[in-house]
C-alpha cells in the first residue's frame, strides 16, 4: 500500500522589509530594531544556535529588563527580591529574542515587554511559599469575613468572626496572625539603588532604633497602613497592585493568577468593600 503523505499548509504573512533589506514597522514609523544592532539580529536569525550572538542581543536589551523589573518591584509587598525579578525578566527576554520575527513589522521593544513582564509575574506566582494549612485557614477567614460583612453591612468585629466560625478567640487570633504575617523581609533586601548600581540602601540601613520614640506623623502613617492592609492575602495585594498600578485588566490579572475574570472582579469588589468598611468604622480615629 502506498504511503499517503499528509497535506501541509503554509501560512504566509506580509513582509515589512524595504528595498534596502531593513525591516520596517508596519505603521511606517521606522525600523523594528535599532540600526546599530540590526547586523547582529540578521546574523542570529541565520544562525540561531550561536550563543555569542544571542548573548550580545540580550546584553543590548538588558536596560529594558532593568526598567520593568524595578517598576514592578517598587509596587510589590516586602519579601520580593529585585534580583529574582530581574533574573526572571532575562529569561523572558531570551524567549522574546528567539521568537522574534524581523519581517512582521513589530518594533522589538514593544514585542518583548509582554514576555518580560509575563516571566516576572510567573516568578511571583512561584514565590508563594505559604503552607497549605495556612492558606486553607486564610481562605476560611476571608470567606467568613465576607459573609458577615454582607449580612451586617459593615466589617465584623473579631468577636463576631469567632462566633461565626465556631472558634475561641485565641484560635481566631492565631489564624489572623498567620494569615496576615506571611511576608518575611530580608535585612539584606535593597530598598534603594542609584542608576549606576554603585550605591544602595538595604533594610538594615533603615531599621528603626527602638531606643527612641517614633515621630507622631510616622505613627499615624503606620496606623493607616496597618488598617488598609490587615487581612489581605498575597493574592489580594497582587490584584490591587496589578489593577491600580500596572493598569492590567481583570482578564489579564486572572490569567496571571490562574483565576477567572469574574473571580478577580469579585475579589476586587470584596477588597474595596472591606477597606471602605474599615475606614468608615474607624473614621473618628483619624480626625485631627
Amino acid at each position: 500500500m502506498p504511503t499517503i503523505k499528509p497535506e501541509t499548509t503554509t501560512v504566509a504573512h506580509e513582509s515589512f522589509i524595504d528595498e534596502n533589506g531593513i525591516p520596517q514597522q508596519r505603521n511606517g514609523s521606522g525600523p523594528v530594531v535599532d540600526l546599530d544592532i540590526l547586523p547582529v539580529w540578521q546574523a542570529f536569525k541565520i544562525s540561531p544556535d550561536r550563543d555569542d550572538l544571542r548573548n550580545q542581543l540580550l546584553e543590548h536589551y538588558l536596560p529594558v529588563v532593568k526598567v520593568h523589573s524595578e517598576r514592578l518591584w517598587h509596587r510589590l509587598p516586602d519579601g520580593v527580591e529585585l534580583d529574582d525579578l530581574f533574573s526572571a525578566g532575562c529569561f523572558g527576554m531570551l524567549n522574546a529574542i528567539c521568537a522574534f520575527d524581523l519581517s512582521r513589522g513589530i518594533k522589538f521593544e514593544a514585542y518583548c515587554v509582554t514576555r518580560v513582564r509575563g516571566a516576572m509575574l510567573d516568578e511571583l506566582r512561584h514565590m508563594d511559599w505559604v503552607p497549605r494549612m495556612v492558606r486553607t485557614q486564610a481562605t476560611k477567614l476571608y470567606n467568613a469575613t465576607n459573609e458577615l460583612a454582607a449580612l451586617l453591612q459593615r466589617h465584623p468585629t473579631e468577636e463576631e468572626l469567632a462566633e461565626h466560625m465556631g472558634l475561641e478567640m485565641p484560635e481566631l487570633e492565631k489564624i489572623m496572625a498567620t494569615s496576615s504575617g506571611i511576608n518575611l523581609v530580608s535585612l539584606d533586601k535593597k530598598k534603594w539603588q542609584n542608576s549606576d548600581g554603585n550605591k544602595s540602601m538595604t533594610e538594615m540601613d533603615i531599621v528603626a532604633d527602638k531606643r527612641f520614640a517614633s515621630p507622631s506623623t510616622r505613627l499615624a502613617k503606620n496606623d493607616v497602613v496597618r488598617l488598609v492592609t490587615k487581612g489581605l492575602s498575597r493574592s489580594e495585594r497582587l490584584i490591587m497592585i496589578l489593577y491600580y498600578f500596572e493598569e492590567m485588566t481583570m482578564k489579564e490579572i486572572g490569567s496571571t493568577l490562574d483565576l477567572s475574570e469574574s473571580r478577580v472582579s469579585q475579589m476586587h469588589s470584596s477588597i474595596v468593600h472591606r477597606l471602605r468598611c474599615q475606614l468608615e468604622t474607624r473614621r473618628g480615629e483619624f480626625r485631627v
